[in-house]
């Protein structure tokens, strides 16, 4: 039997629901345009839960369930990380950890034509946007935003990817500044794409400091935020004393595209 929904749509934020809870009655918000994200289905005129986790909201009325997982379920306006796996005459293939592969015209790009396709080998990662993602069928992305604008979208060069869970990816997106990336832009100097998928890039001039935000992120997701802040200081201490010639204690975690290395010394 489906919970009842409470009385005013914001009452159910940021607080625990389960598959069955209704968390929005659709006949008290009139005349307003609302988006659902991943964990929610309208049934009627009630947005109902289909898996555990938070309920989430951001303006304007967009409402997702967060959780914390491997398996990526895409949704339009998702920004992610895709690896580039085929090429055909009119598409990209592209891996986005979803439960099928997904496809990239090759005129998805910001003043695209027959004449400027951009060339990627197997293996490229692209920060790309989600555009369809219907059951049953594969995933359309774009390397553009909604105005056609490339944006930040289109490959990424260099850097370290490394995966995650879709919470703690949402977390980095998140506003206020999630602590770790706050800590860490204080005192580092970095670049960094964050994908809904999963995946994260970390690129800086340094190896060491690739390594040290890298690992600062992938160790945070259990720790609160003022964990969080002891954990980057230590890991800046580290850096320190690498600087200065002293072996550092790294703490380097093996994740699934491959274990990170101390390159400092190359």
């Amino acid at each position: 039997m489906e919970n009842k929904p409470s009385g005013s749509p914001t009452s159910l934020v940021d607080q625990l629901v389960v598959p069955g809870d209704v968390v929005l009655d659709l006949n008290s918000m009139t005349n307003q345009t609302i988006k659902l994200g991943g964990g929610l289905r309208q049934d009627c005129d009630a947005i109902a839960v289909t898996k555990a986790g938070k309920l989430r909201c951001t303006k304007p009325n967009k409402y997702w369930v967060e959780s914390s997982q491997k398996r990526y379920e895409p949704h339009p306006g998702d920004s992610v990380l895709g690896i580039v796996v085929d090429s055909k005459a009119d598409n990209f293939l592209v891996d986005i950890k979803g439960p099928a592969l997904a496809y990239l015209p090759v005129l998805a790009f910001e003043g695209g034509t027959r004449r400027n396709i951009p060339k990627f080998e197997v293996g490229t990662l692209i920060y790309v946007r989600v555009v369809k993602a219907n059951p049953g069928m594969n995933p359309e992305l774009s390397c553009t935003d909604a105005s056609g604008k490339a944006a930040e979208f289109g490959q990424l060069k260099d850097g370290y990817m490394f995966e995650s869970s879709t919470g703690l990816s949402r977390t980095l997106l998140s506003s206020p500044t999630c602590p770790v990336l706050d800590a860490l832009g204080k005192k580092l100097s970095f670049e960094i794409a964050v994908g809904l998928n999963g995946r994260v890039w970390v690129n800086a001039t340094s190896p060491s400091t690739v390594i040290v935000v890298a690992n600062a992120i992938m160790n945070s997701e259990s720790l609160s935020a003022v964990q969080q802040r002891i954990m980057v200081e230590k890991l800046l201490q580290n850096l320190k004393l690498s600087s200065l010639g002293f072996a550092p204690q790294w703490s380097l975690v093996r994740v699934s595209s491959g274990p990170l290395e101390d390159l400092s010394g190359r």
